[in-house]
């Protein structure tokens, strides 16, 4: 019996007598069902019922239903199976693992609601993927008796992945390869796919790191057309050009940037004027003049969103011949740029302003480490002088950040070192030097100018709105507050609701926990009660920054949004019309998306780093700290190497231990001891699983561990359900 076929026949039937209703022998005899099929065909009706595609009412007659509603989401698996579809209009919508269809995590779908309760949450089933997340699936390459099949490293993808030997490359057994799937007719079976590229065997250097780009979708090679488009611009700048543009050659400037970066996109100047304010000059390298709006260099960048920083290499937006030479601001070579000039009082208030194309040339290329020596008086050199200038008017201008009610998290970030064969060989925590901050501060006084120059002044010297590339940042949601004042609460931290939601109020609150040893749990959990910052035309302000007009403008080379900027600033100074705030609209969210996959890629390729690290230290004990509480257990962070493993209840010696969400703790019931979020416990590592980026720990009683007893022991555990497979 065809099943799609006779689904399609009941359905057609039924819609033709809407409003009867036929038992199962009925509807069997009418469609012309085989004897030998009629229980099959039963347990189908049974099932369309089950999932709403048709009605069982009264005696068991079976009828047309009223169309179910739907609602189209992105979904988010969980790792035991299940997941939610966060709809368009930002309903939740459950799914279970049985109700997953052929959908993986992060696919757009479309969800048929079921009928619930009032005041249950909605749940579906999913009836069409309408856009795949992903065009590659890595996984492991293994060789059955009758065919091969990929295994994905994604736990959250839970089907293997069959493939025929004619589309297998030549892969062998354990290899890691990216597959494509070329069909899946129904979740009753398994994908189908082709092997795209085989990547080697995971212990090969940097087999591991590729394994996680493509994993994201995220291009090692740029195509042979943007290759030749690039290599085809001209070194040499027109003499045209450089005649029309602001000359600010002999005007003393230098880049600072991390010592191993290649990409040049922002210079730094400033002057003394004679009324004793000073002349900030942000140059920004412009990307813009050698790269056309619908040229195939355009169209690349404008896919790619962002470049990609993983843990052992970078994946440029734009070609190396324009990231690292044509635009790249190098040392006392011309170059052109577009110029924000800030005439700024000693206290960091801005008097004026000039926005210009210009032509630059930097003097020298400092590192942060270089810049923070002479800070600190441990150097000295020839731009001395003016560094410790640029200091003090940085350290205003944060003042006047502060005052305004801005947030200075001072969040946590791991460096590795990697040796020649890709191994990691150390971790630490990055230094965050007032060399760092300095130019932090001058980039943002930069992007706030450019955004209020179009949104205010622009506007108010024409009488019309301009359409333009915003960096939002809305308020935090009623929902997440509660929960954060909840957090708060349970580390005896108190602190009133808010009148009104404003910066100044996160900022009071990270200044009142500053000395605590509970600091970095409250930030952390004061960023995820954060919305996230996205790239939008309609501004609604900067809320972590407390910033009303805010832009992305200094960073070209390697934001797309920023290239946006620069052409947009050039068409309304040469008076050109406005653009379509709709095609704008639909590059910020694709420049939005982007910017996450990269985020979650360069997390992922750090996290695969620290847990290869922590392999050698399966069997050592460390003191760590109590970063999350679930009901499975709790994540313990290990400080100095900032990573965190699970302490599965079942790690957690001989008593049964409940979850009290209120108070972010696990109670023994026979003890009484209590963990609760920011706790100090010693912990052994007894898992390092580098494919599965899994830490696995274990409690270590303090009895046992004077007595000497602290014997590895490894428990099997599975996190999530078995894969599905129909091998």
């Amino acid at each position: 019996m065809d099943v799609r076929a006779v689904k399609n026949q009941i359905l057609d039937f039924l819609e033709q007598h809407r409003g009867q209703g036929y038992k199962a022998k009925e509807l069997a005899r009418a469609l012309g069902i085989p004897q030998a099929s009629y229980v099959r065909f039963r347990n189908l009706l049974k099932e369309m019922a089950d999932e709403g595609e048709i009605r069982k009412g009264r005696h068991a007659k079976y009828s047309k239903t009223a169309p179910s509603p739907e609602v189209v989401g992105r979904l988010h698996v969980k790792t035991q199976g299940y997941g939610f579809v966060i709809a368009d209009d930002g309903t939740e919508v459950f799914v279970s693992q049985r109700n997953m269809g052929t959908a993986f995590h992060q696919d757009r779908v479309r969800v048929r609601l079921f009928a619930t309760r009032k005041g249950d949450s909605p749940e579906g089933k999913i009836v069409e993927v309408v856009e795949r997340a992903r065009e590659n699936i890595v996984g492991t390459y293994r060789r059955g008796k009758r065919f091969g099949f990929v295994v994905p490293d994604e736990v959250k993808i839970q089907w293997d992945i069959l493939v025929d030997d004619l589309d297998s490359m030549g892969a062998v057994s354990g290899q890691k390869v990216v597959v494509q799937i070329t069909e899946w007719e129904h979740e009753q079976a398994n994908p189908v796919g082709k092997v795209v590229r085989v990547l080697g065997f995971p212990d090969e250097p940097g087999v591991d790191v590729a394994s996680v780009a493509y994993s994201f979708d995220l291009p090692l090679e740029f195509p042979a057309p943007v290759e030749k488009e690039a290599e085809r611009l001209p070194e040499r700048i027109p003499e045209a050009e450089l005649a029309r543009r602001l000359d600010l050659r002999d005007l003393p400037m230098f880049t600072i940037d991390p010592a191993e970066a290649k990409d040049f996109d922002d210079a730094v100047s400033l002057e003394e004027l004679e009324n004793g304010n000073l002349r900030l000059g942000v140059h920004i390298a412009d990307v813009s003049f050698y790269v056309k709006e619908g040229s195939a260099i355009d169209r690349e960048a404008r896919k790619r969103g962002t470049s990609v920083y993983l843990v052992d290499r970078v994946i440029p937006m734009l070609p190396e011949r324009l990231s690292n030479q044509l635009c790249s601001l190098r040392p006392e070579e011309e170059r052109l740029a577009f110029s924000v000039l800030m005439e700024v009082t000693e206290k960091g208030d801005l008097v004026n302003y000039e926005i210009r194309e210009s032509v630059i040339r930097s003097d020298r290329r400092y590192t942060y480490e270089e810049v923070q020596d002479i800070l600190d008086g441990k150097s000295d050199g020839e731009h001395a002088d003016v560094l410790r200038r640029m200091h003090a008017l940085s350290r205003a201008l944060i003042t006047k950040r502060h005052r305004r009610g801005g947030i200075d998290f001072d969040t946590a970030e791991v460096e590795i070192e990697l040796d020649a064969e890709g191994t990691p060989v150390a971790i630490r925590r990055k230094k965050r030097l007032d060399s760092h901050r300095l130019i932090e501060e001058f980039m943002l006084l930069a992007n706030e100018t450019v955004a209020r120059h179009v949104g205010v002044n622009l506007a108010r010297k024409t009488g019309s709105a301009f359409p333009f590339v915003y960096r939002v940042h809305e308020k935090p949601s009623d929902e997440k507050m509660t929960a954060f004042l909840q957090l708060l609460r349970a580390f005896g931290v108190e602190a009133a609701p808010p009148a009104q939601i404003r910066p100044r109020y996160f900022q009071r609150l990270v200044e009142q926990v500053a000395d605590e040893e509970i600091a970095v749990i409250v930030q952390d959990a004061m960023i995820r009660a954060m919305m996230k910052a996205r790239y939008s035309t309609e501004n609604v302000g900067h809320f972590g920054l407390a910033y009303r007009y805010y832009t992305h403008f200094t960073s070209p080379i390697r934001r797309y949004p920023d290239l946006m900027v620069h052409r947009l600033l050039k068409r309304y100074a040469r008076h050109g019309g406005p653009v379509s705030a709709g095609n704008l609209e639909e590059t910020c969210e694709l420049a939005t998306r982007r910017e996450i996959v990269a985020m979650e890629a360069e997390r992922e390729s750090v996290k695969l780093k620290q847990v290869e690290y922590m392999e050698q230290h399966v069997g050592d004990v460390f003191e760590g700290v109590i970063a999350r509480v679930v009901p499975f257990g709790m994540f313990v962070e290990l400080p100095q190497f900032l990573v965190d493993g699970l302490v599965h209840v079942s790690e957690m010696g001989d008593d049964y231990f409940s979850y009290d969400p209120d108070r972010f703790a696990l109670i023994g019931e026979r003890s009484g001891r209590v963990f609760r979020l920011g706790d100090k416990v010693k912990v052994e590592v007894v898992r390092a699983d580098k494919n599965q980026r899994l830490l696995d720990f274990k409690l270590v009683d303090e009895e046992e561990k004077k007595a000497g007893r602290t014997q590895s022991r490894t428990k099997a555990r599975t996190r999530g359900k078995k894969r599905r497979s129909r091998r």
